[in-house]
């Protein structure tokens, strides 16, 4: 199971060292690999197939209600700002967006305002 989250965090880390995001580093939640800016996680693995991603609340609502086969909750969620991903049914480049979008809820203003989101691209 330890290699299989090593390939699954391997992807993550990649992907948000495309959109150099300042700040993060590596670090461990419940025993599995996460992502934190300084001192906030803002995304860990639940398993090798799960990612906990830190959102707001209505953005939550919003991903599970236009895309449920991707977005999802269970029990310890309901509530929490953080939203379920199948990490095996989203593109990178969809999950490289819900990574900066969790990166700028979690940063501290002073560090956000050292990178500013990336514009969506045509179609998005």
């Amino acid at each position: 199971m330890t290699n299989d989250l090593d390939q699954a965090f391997i992807r993550i880390e990649q992907l948000v060292r495309q959109r150099a995001l300042p700040g993060v580093a590596r670090a461990t939640s419940n025993g599995t690999p996460a992502l934190k800016v300084l001192d906030n996680s803002f995304a860990h693995l639940l398993d090798a197939t799960t990612l906990v991603l830190q959102c707001p609340p209505d953005q939550k609502a919003l991903l599970m209600e236009i895309s449920p086969d991707i977005y999802f909750e269970t029990d310890p969620y309901v509530g929490q700002p953080a939203v379920l991903i199948h990490l095996d049914a989203i593109t990178d480049e969809e999950l490289s967006l819900r990574l900066e979008d969790a990166w700028f809820f979690e940063s501290p203003p002073s560090l956000a305002m050292l990178r500013p989101p990336t514009s969506p691209k045509a179609g998005d």
